[in-house]
């Protein structure tokens, strides 16, 4: 509007525009002070977040206890009652992670904004404000978990569980039967790709209510870090480990294509993967018979040493107790002895794959294992002990702070014992009679870079495949290939047949289906050797890092015990700085590990033609 055509003067006219200008600025004053007086107070974000502490921790020891049952009997009914639980979970997060952004401009503590960070960050997969979404997520979710756990294999006349098919694939020799139980295991999991696809779809939806692009972005968020700086520090980490996992590969082909020949297995390119011993060619220890150093001194079967002592399932799990009570660590309650599963039930379906429990947030703790007298069990035993033995170290902490101080924290803590479970220390306690001599160095380090050092790629290229899920460069159409692609490039592994066009392989891989993030094991594979290279210099140990044993060390177990307590109340380089004097994950300490194995190969590789 024109003041001029008004008729007013230019007196009148600038009077009415000081007048305007005025009114405005006592306008623009008044909202924003109503604006400043809409910003909650400090006190009121402080009251906001214990409540939703205090709600989610109830919540989660109600979803845990029901996950359990369900675990432990797998019926109609129990799948649910987990659902049931899981949506109102999902609710009760989805909710308050609405809620807080209300306390958004509220100028508080580091430590009160690091919990709502964390509020954020709750739901593995969140799920948007829409009851009826959110009801389907949670009906899905054990649906897929279900598919997985009750999942047979129709095999020579029979049906056979993951467990005996698992059990063909570690142990046959012959291609053909390899192939056809590798082959069956991934039927199971076609019924689940059409639920996983909408499944992403309302996961994404729940995830840009929160403010993330995808749920991608969102699990890459939890590092303390920005999302695609933590990508960088993936591929890095991975850059310092890869010119070993070269190594180990090229080795591990020659010698297979030595043994299957060359139609098999061709001497160069990917090695198929039925061959490698593992249902998902993640570990190769199974076929260390057939790519072990030949001549030089034997090493020991830790398998064979733990049936000739009579070992069960509970006398594994007192092994790996005691190594931590050796470090001055409290031992288990004896709730843990009287309601963890032990071994696999003969009468009802369970989910075999082995978990470690916080029901309480306090002393129930428990393990869920269909345990077998092996080597490789021995391990996973120290593993998953290790899940409890971190819980209840930092259960004082607050509802954010008693976790890990990332994922990759969590899984590392076992496996960090794990790797001082050496000849001196199987001797020490009574396993073993004699220590084998030097030379049995490289085949002892062959059995774990197996192990250890195979499963690297694979658990970097699982989330990769996932982020690219969530993010839509891959679709239902291309959900497979793009599996294969991801392994070919990081493992040299591929599919050793034709891929139907239905197939959806990666959902035969139990975190798949279970949607358990999974960069949290290439991160472990990374800090247990960190670790256990800080832990041997603060016990002084000057010989090579790979015979090292903290056993009984209650100076070590003292500082190992101070990260744990923490949880995840502080930024996790100030956890790794409790221990290891370093604020930055380092993959130095695996190559300084293996360094006698990896000259070893080099020697093996020099007139083969390497890489894939």
């Amino acid at each position: 509007m024109s003041y001029f055509k008004s008729g007013l003067s230019r007196v009148a006219l600038v009077s009415v525009l000081a007048l305007s200008v005025a009114a405005c600025s006592e306008q623009k004053a008044d909202q924003a002070e109503a604006a400043k007086a809409s910003i909650p107070t400090v006190a009121e974000a402080a009251a906001f977040i214990k409540s939703a502490e205090d709600q989610l921790a109830s919540s989660e020891i109600y979803l845990g206890r029901v996950s359990w049952v369900n675990n432990n009997f797998i019926t109609y009914d129990t799948n649910l009652l987990v659902a049931d639980a899981d949506q109102k979970y999902i609710e009760l997060g989805v909710e308050l992670a609405m809620k807080a952004k209300r306390f958004q401009e509220v100028e508080m503590p580091e430590d009160m904004a690091r919990k709502f960070n964390k509020l954020a960050l709750i739901l593995t997969l969140p799920a948007p404000q829409d009851a009826e979404k959110t009801g389907e997520l949670a009906t899905i979710k054990a649906s897929l978990g279900s598919i997985y756990a009750t999942g047979k294999v129709d095999m020579e006349g029979t049906q056979k569980t993951l467990g005996e098919v698992s059990t063909i694939i570690a142990s046959d020799r012959t291609p053909e039967r390899l192939l056809a139980a590798w082959d069956g295991w991934r039927k199971v999991s076609v019924p689940m790709k059409e639920n996983y696809a909408r499944m992403v779809e309302i996961a994404n939806e729940g995830a840009r209510e929160l403010g993330y692009p995808d749920v991608g972005a969102m699990w890459r968020s939890g590092y303390d870090m920005d999302p695609d700086d933590f990508t960088k520090e993936a591929d890095r980490l991975w850059g310092q480990v890869k010119p070993l996992y070269d190594s180990l590969q090229c080795h591990v082909r020659a010698e297979l294509s030595d043994y299957y020949g060359d139609r098999v297995v061709p001497d160069k390119g990917p090695i198929p993967a039925h061959l490698l011993g593992n249902m998902w060619a993640q570990s190769w220890g199974n076929v260390y018979e057939l790519v072990k150093p030949k001549g030089g001194a034997a090493s020991y079967d830790l398998t064979k040493l733990l049936k000739k002592k009579d070992y069960d399932a509970k006398d594994m799990a007192r092994a790996a107790e005691g190594f931590f009570t050796s470090l001055g660590i409290d031992p288990l309650p004896q709730t843990f002895w009287d309601r963890s599963l032990f071994t696999k039930p003969a009468d009802r379906e369970v989910a075999c794959h082995a978990s470690a429990w916080d029901l309480d947030a306090k002393d129930d703790v428990r393990i869920k294992m269909c345990t077998e007298i092996t080597g490789e069990d021995f391990a996973t035993m120290h593993h998953e002990i290790g899940h409890n033995i971190y819980q209840r170290a930092y259960q004082n902490q607050s509802y954010f702070g008693a976790t890990g101080a990332h994922d990759g924290f969590h899984e590392a803590i076992g496996d960090m014992i794990a790797l001082s479970i050496t000849p001196d220390y199987l001797k020490t306690t009574g396993l073993l009679e004699d220590i084998p001599p030097a030379e049995a160095d490289i085949a002892i380090l062959m059995k774990q870079a197996l192990d250890k050092v195979a499963f690297m790629p694979f658990g970097l290229m699982v989330d990769q495949w996932r982020w690219k899920v969530f993010s839509g460069e891959l679709t239902p159409d291309t959900y497979n290939s793009g599996w294969w692609a991801l392994r070919e490039k990081y493992q040299g592994v591929k599919a050793p047949n034709e891929r139907p066009a239905d197939a959806f392989d990666p959902g035969a891989k139990y975190h798949i289906p279970n949607n358990t993030p999974y960069m949290r094991y290439f991160l472990a594979h990374i800090l247990q050797f960190q670790f256990h290279q800080s832990a041997c210099e603060q016990a002084g140990w000057q010989g090579p890092l790979h015979r090292c044993s903290i056993y009984g060390n209650k100076e070590v177990g003292a500082t190992f015990k101070a990260m744990m307590e923490m949880g995840a109340s502080q930024p996790w380089p100030d956890a790794l700085e409790t221990f290891t004097g370093s604020r930055q994950m380092d993959g130095s300490a695996v190559v300084a590990y293996f360094a006698p194995l990896k000259e070893w190969l080099d020697e093996q590789n020099k007139d083969r033609s390497c890489g894939w």
